[in-house]
């Protein structure tokens, strides 16, 4: 797990803070243009399919509102995508645009404060007052979306995703092997030891028959990782995080914040996961491997290798389509019932709480008017089906007589077609979810067989109704809308930068028992005062009671 420098933050600082306050539409450089399109240069991921520059949406976008895009891409992997956003920032050197991913490279709020006080994220209320009507409409009938894009101060600096998506609300879950349970004549498991023995059984009992010892009862990657949020909610509440695996560290006790993490609970919960781990029933690549080798363990030609991962979705692992159908042997393990009796399940809605569209001072207000505009046809849902999908009769196409829709109250208004069917380099994807409502998602056509491909979503949200009765919204930190005083952006932003890295490396110690939880659980806890977890918890408490207040 890549832990950012805290040198770079400094550097960070203080080239922003050079940079002045030109955010204004006033004081926005000056135009440049190719022929009749004007030039916005952009920050965004790709994957190893995807050149944004001859994209199918990206040439659709550029002719439909005459801008001249010039991509500057960095990976579906967070850690480095991360760090080359940081780096452009520290540096001076940022585009006009940035165009990220929730689950990749998204700002935090206290990203979008300080971008914000710096001058460096231009404020977009008025252009979107302006030019981008589907967008107001959207804040105005959307009230935690409001609050979530609207800072202290009144402005909006920068845009969240919004997606109304079931199944990633509920997030921590586990694909399990049910060919191998039932070669093997085992149940899936309800408890935390009957979770054991099934992997111990996976481990041993050669499940996938090549008669070799190569089976992995357990593995994620770094950066889909739901291994802490699911094992750990049959301990201890464990509060979904936006930081790709590394879990939040609040949650809420009545109205007071509260952090699990230096409860006896979640020492248990550690301890549990640690011994999975020296039975070899957790493979080590769990903390160390990216999401690339995760999938070429799960579509090895040779043999089907993987017992279970906790991760969102079975194409996180596995090839969805997958010629010897290996990809429908995974089914959802609902949460686990812990010693106590204990059960949850962590809660993720609004599903994505990192910013990911932001104009900066380099732009200029040709290209803020040609991007808002942009964005705002991206928030019809025409423009979110082809920009998610791509061109009709590529990416998708209308429903036919017999087609059911995934809410099957409703008449279906679009079906996705088959990924093997849809060239590479088609839509936007994850680049572009920023209004997919529920009404839109459910109005889809998707087969009522739940392993065909098309059928992922209907797999997904039945596998969901089995996770969300082990909520407890009560324990639910509002971090969505609950905004840091201003004041206090810079300290609280060190403070988490700091308690996330030393909460990930005590953890991660405790699990690979480089540290022993028995001996050095108390210094541990100590230690997390010693690094400000005090203070963040009364800065949160002020902006909870004032997010409250404010209600």
């Amino acid at each position: 797990m890549k832990i950012p420098s805290p040198l770079l933050g400094i550097v960070a600082v203080s080239v922003l803070l050079a940079a002045g306050c030109s955010g204004s539409k006033e004081n926005a450089p000056e135009a440049k243009m190719d022929g009749d399109k004007v030039i916005i240069s952009a920050l965004a991921p790709a994957d190893p399919d995807t050149k944004l520059d001859t994209n199918a949406v990206t040439t659709l976008l550029s002719d439909k509102f005459k801008i001249k895009f010039q991509f500057q891409t960095t990976t579906y992997d967070a850690g480095p995508a991360k760090e080359k956003r940081q780096i452009s920032i520290s540096s001076g050197d940022y585009p006009d645009m940035f165009l990220l991913i929730p689950w990749v490279d998204a700002f935090t709020k206290t990203d979008v404060q300080k971008l914000g006080q710096q001058g460096v994220a231009v404020p977009l209320e008025d252009l979107i007052k302006e030019n981008a009507p589907n967008l107001q409409k959207a804040l105005d009938s959307n009230a935690m979306l409001k609050a979530m894009s609207t800072a202290p101060d009144g402005h909006i600096y920068a845009l969240p995703q919004w997606s109304d998506c079931y199944h990633c609300t509920y997030p921590d879950k586990l694909w399990l092997n049910s060919t191998w349970l039932k070669k093997l004549n085992l149940q899936v498991p309800k408890t935390t030891e009957e979770l054991r023995t099934v992997l111990k059984a996976f481990k041993t009992q050669d499940p996938n028959g090549n008669g070799k010892a190569d089976e992995i009862p357990m593995t994620t990657d770094t950066g889909d990782s739901t291994l802490i949020g699911y094992l750990m909610s049959a301990f201890a509440y464990a509060p979904y995080g936006a930081n790709n695996g590394v879990p939040s560290l609040l949650a809420l006790n009545g109205d007071s914040v509260v952090t699990p993490v230096d409860k006896p609970e979640w020492r248990e919960g550690l301890k549990y996961i640690n011994s999975l781990y020296k039975d070899g029933l957790i493979d080590q690549g769990s903390f160390t491997q990216n999401a690339e080798a995760l999938q070429a363990i799960g579509n090895n030609p040779k043999a089907v290798q993987l017992g279970s991962v906790p991760v969102l979705w079975p194409g996180i692992f596995v090839q969805l389509g997958s010629k010897d159908g290996r990809d429908k042997q995974y089914d959802a393990v609902p949460p686990l019932t812990g010693p106590s009796g204990k059960s949850y399940t962590g809660y993720n809605n609004p599903t994505s709480i990192g910013y990911t569209f932001m104009l900066t001072n380099k732009s200029s207000k040709e290209a803020r008017i040609a991007a808002i505009k942009m964005l705002d046809y991206i928030y019809t849902d025409e423009g979110q089906i082809i920009v998610n999908g791509g061109p009709e009769g590529v990416g998708w196409e209308k429903p036919g007589a017999g087609d059911v829709a995934l809410d099957t109250k409703v008449q279906p208004t679009w079906k996705p077609r088959l990924s093997a069917d849809v060239p590479k380099n088609t839509s936007w994807n994850s680049l572009g979810q920023y209004n997919m409502t529920l009404a839109l998602r459910n109005a889809q056509a998707v087969p009522e067989d739940i392993y065909a491909e098309t059928g992922l979503e209907r797999r997904l949200f039945q596998a969901t109704q089995q996770y969300e009765p082990h909520v407890d919204k009560a324990q639910v930190f509002p971090e969505a809308a609950v905004w840091a005083d201003p004041a206090t952006v810079s300290e609280m932003a060190t403070l988490k930068t700091n308690l996330d890295s030393y909460v990930s490396q005590g953890e991660l110690a405790f699990i690979t028992g480089t540290k022993n939880i028995d001996t050095d659980w108390d210094t541990w806890v100590k230690g997390l005062d010693g690094i400000g977890m005090k203070r963040y918890l009364e800065l949160n408490q002020q902006a909870y009671d004032k997010y409250k207040s404010s209600k």
